[in-house]
């Protein structure tokens, strides 16, 4: 089985950062480890805003230890460039038109109130653990969605 961590940023990536993000947490998945043993770790930039870390728990499992490096690498590289990947206060939604949006609670919750985001509109769950969660239920319907209990 395949575990995942999401990262969603608190804004857009620039394509710089993109870049320079994704060398240095090629750089940390190539070193991380678990009591000493290489993790079968993989890294991702999705949309200039989220950042998915992936290990393969049939080659070696994570430990605690393991996640802690993992988070404090996280937080390190925000505070290189002054982003904020623990923000739970932003949603990311698909919009009308088709385009991947970020809003802030109150701003999701007004779009809510106004019917723009409705039962039908995508929105992504990064509470997903794992990479098959990841390809069926990222991406769900607000209906479907803790979101819909929330707003």
């Amino acid at each position: 089985m395949n575990r995942v961590w999401i990262y969603q940023a608190d804004r857009f990536l620039t394509a710089v950062e993109v870049s320079e993000i994704s060398d240095l947490a090629q750089g940390f998945v190539a070193s991380w480890t678990a009591h000493g043993s290489a993790l079968a770790g993989k890294v991702m930039l999705i949309d200039n805003l989220f950042l998915i870390l992936e290990v393969d728990e049939e080659v070696t499992g994570v430990t605690g230890c393991s996640i802690d490096k993992s988070v404090h690498f996280i937080q390190a590289l925000g505070e290189k460039f002054g982003i904020d990947f623990f923000d739970r206060m932003r949603v990311s939604y698909i919009d009308e038109e088709g385009k991947l949006q970020l809003a802030s609670r109150d701003e999701f919750q007004a779009l809510v109130n106004s019917n723009t985001v409705n039962a039908e509109t995508l929105v992504y769950n990064n509470l997903i653990q794992t990479s098959e969660e990841l390809s069926t239920n990222w991406k769900i319907p607000f209906s479907q969605s803790w979101h819909s209990k929330v707003f």
